[in-house]
């Protein structure tokens, strides 16, 4: 388990606001995630957004709220990629999905991807070029799900859309040059949060095995912000309190802390955590996230999942898209990379610093 500590600081300081606790490399990115927000957004942390105002939010955030992968090199996003529709699960509608990387060679690793947005925002096509970096870099091919997003659909509809991809990829494998016994799971924020829903699902349906879970930042409590509040300096960067309980809320079609929600929609509320996949799990100090993320990954650990946690100082949620150039993002990357890459008993590809890199920003030695 790799952790990362305040430990070197020469002075202590306040919990007072979370500009104070701010990584310095991170620091300037910060405003522009506010300045996204819409004018309600930014209103009192206890006003909860109603269905109604969400509604009418929507095409807003989902413009908003978009990735940005600019940064991405130009050598990456010469990887072949392509769009598909494939069948969905019985009685859900077809699902679109993204296959990046495929090409000649034999019996390669995959991994299956959902994004992010707090499952009300975002799409697989944003993330596309981030996928042409990481396939380039791990030799695997990626498959990223145009899963429905909420308040539309509702749970359990995305997560059968995202199975219904992972038992696709599964049953592709020839067709795709995959090897059927290395398929993992990965996901960012909301992603993350469907990323470890689909292994519980996989797990409990026996059908399709799951190598590895690849989690950053990922959503996993609905309870965190209503029934369980963060402290204050915690959660006030990218994505707060409200903005959870506006997710959560959305997915599950009821109040986000709910003493009861559907079986299997919040990975936090598992009570058995045996049989699922090797981990890897990132999460900054500052990130509203923290504190379900440290005890997901005590509860794997406790229940004898190998799980690889990094924990950074001073770094909030949404850091690697907001400072993509910085040596925290770099560092975040270069840590999933080398950890994927040791699940699939491969190496890196010599140069994979030069796919994920931003154009025209040379890495710190």
């Amino acid at each position: 388990m790799a952790f990362q500590s305040d430990a070197g600081n020469t002075k202590a300081r306040p919990p007072a606001g979370a500009d104070s606790l701010v990584h310095p490399e991170l620091a300037e990115a910060c405003q522009a995630l506010k300045d996204r927000d819409p004018v309600i957004l930014r209103s009192s942390p206890d006003h909860d957004v109603t269905a109604t105002e969400l509604s009418a939010l929507l095409p807003e955030l989902r413009r908003a709220w978009a990735a940005d992968t600019s940064h991405v090199p130009s050598v990456a996003r010469a990887v072949p990629f392509a769009y598909r529709l494939i069948p969905g699960s019985p009685g859900n509608p077809d699902v679109g999905i993204y296959i990046v990387g495929v090409g000649p060679g034999g019996s390669r690793p995959a991994i299956l991807h959902m994004h992010g947005g707090g499952f009300i925002v975002g799409s697989a096509a944003e993330y596309v070029p981030l996928l042409q970096a990481q396939a380039l870099a791990l030799d695997c091919v990626i498959v990223s799900v145009e899963y429905r997003l909420a308040p539309e659909t509702r749970y359990p509809g995305s997560l059968e859309d995202n199975y219904a991809a992972l038992r696709w990829l599964y049953t592709s494998c020839e067709e795709l040059g995959v090897d059927r016994l290395r398929i993992a799971v990965q996901g960012e924020s909301a992603g993350g949060g469907h990323a470890a829903m689909l292994a519980i699902a996989a797990r409990d349906r026996g059908e399709i095995p799951i190598l590895f879970q690849c989690l950053t930042y990922p959503m996993l409590d609905d309870r965190t912000g209503s029934s369980k509040p963060a402290p204050a300096h915690i959660g006030t960067i990218c994505w707060t309190e409200k903005y959870n309980r506006m997710g959560w809320s959305a997915l599950l079609g009821m109040e986000a802390g709910s003493a009861a929600v559907p079986k299997g929609a919040v990975p936090a509320r598992l009570e058995d955590f045996s049989g699922l996949p090797p981990t890897f799990l990132w999460v900054g100090s500052i990130d509203l996230f923290v504190s379900e993320n440290l005890e997901y990954a005590h509860r794997l650990a406790e229940a004898g999942v190998p799980t690889e946690l990094h924990l950074l100082p001073g770094v909030y949620h949404g850091f690697d898209g907001a400072a993509p150039a910085s040596a925290v993002t770099l560092s975040y990357k270069t840590a999933l990379i080398q950890s994927m890459a040791r699940a699939f008993g491969t190496a890196p590809h010599s140069s994979y610093l030069e796919f994920i890199t931003p154009t025209n920003r040379v890495p710190s030695q």
